[in-house]
């Protein structure tokens, strides 16, 4: 066990790191993009993990009669996400056995009174650079266009922390720690409701609970992973040349069983001429859903000529239910099947 609080911040995001080179993730991610799979990971490094409504507790790391690891379903995914991989880190770095509550949340990497518990800390600082190291969140900024000055505004902090799987709160404590923004900026952005994020990006729809996210997915998102939750939305912001004919094919997502709850087209304020406007559609999708989306913009009287495709790899089946985690089970379903 490390002796301080700065060698057990070293010594939980060096084990993360070396983690995620054996499993070979910065590669895939930026091959597919999307948040780091941690249930995945503990998969592949041959650790159960089980979802259960466990009571008064986040997670548990266990170690007898064997080494396995427990997360509670009873909370959205970006806090099972970040349970997990606290968890994981806890058996990576071989602690005692541990029963983890709320005090998981409330622990930042940046405070004036650091935890005095050392394994706390290690697997804190594991998890932080686990599901939102550097190189992830520098490859997310450069595919929405995203400076550090950007950093200063509330919807691209919403967005990126979605990207990135993890909660608004904990992506503004990471963005301190690697010293992106300031801790006053950071409170800053704190006293932002989430939830006057959600409302400007609906623009006056009202979903029946602000329970779910509100994701804003453009052309910069084509080929990328979504991972998001059965009551999640999404807002599409795309050029539309309609002044050439050319047409977004909604019916595309209404034939894959998604509500279109809102669509019109917003013109560009300009002195030029025939630029392209932006559609903005708003969508629910269906219970579940989890696919490949293929949109195109196209004329409609010739839908074989394609001006611009986005193809996306969406999965709202999130948070984890009982048992098995989703990416588990579908792995074991393809070993029967083989």
């Amino acid at each position: 066990m490390t002796s301080n609080y700065a060698q057990a911040v070293r010594k939980g995001a060096r084990s993360a790191g070396r983690v995620l080179r054996q499993l070979g993730v910065r590669e895939q991610i930026e091959g597919a993009g999307g948040a780091i799979n941690v249930f995945a990971a503990s998969s592949e490094l041959d650790v159960p993990l089980l979802f259960r409504p466990l009571d008064g507790l986040l997670g548990a790391y266990l170690k007898f009669p064997t080494r396995g690891i427990l997360v509670t379903t009873q909370r959205p995914l970006s806090i099972q996400r970040f349970t997990a991989a606290h968890e994981r880190g806890q058996c990576v770095l071989d602690h005692q056995p541990s029963l983890d509550d709320e005090s998981v949340l409330r622990r930042m990497m940046i405070n004036e009174q650091p935890d005095n518990d050392r394994q706390e800390v290690e697997a804190d600082s594991f998890a932080v650079a686990f599901l939102s190291p550097k190189w992830l969140i520098a490859n997310h900024m450069k595919r929405q266009g995203i400076t550090v000055a950007h950093l200063r505004r509330p919807n691209v902090i919403y967005q990126l922390s979605l990207r990135l799987g993890v909660s608004y709160e904990a992506f503004c404590w990471t963005l301190v720690r690697y010293q992106m923004i300031a801790p006053r900026q950071a409170r800053e952005l704190l006293g932002t409701q989430r939830r006057a994020l959600k409302e400007a990006l609906l623009a006056g729809h009202r979903p029946t609970n602000y329970r779910g996210d509100v994701w804003l997915l453009t052309e910069r998102d084509a080929g990328t992973r979504i991972d998001g939750s059965r009551n999640d939305l999404f807002v599409l912001k795309l050029a539309e040349h309609s002044n050439g004919g050319y047409l977004w094919n909604i019916d595309e997502l209404r034939d894959s069983g998604f509500v279109i709850v809102r669509d019109e087209v917003v013109e560009i304020e300009n002195d030029s001429i025939g630029d392209p406007g932006v559609r903005r559609v708003t969508a629910q999708p269906p219970g579940d859903y989890r696919g490949r989306l293929v949109l195109d913009e196209a004329r409609p009287w010739d839908l074989e000529q394609t001006l611009t495709r986005l193809e996306l790899n969406l999965d709202f089946t999130g948070p984890e239910e009982e048992g098995l985690s989703r990416v588990e089970r579908r792995e074991r379903l393809m070993r029967e099947a083989a």
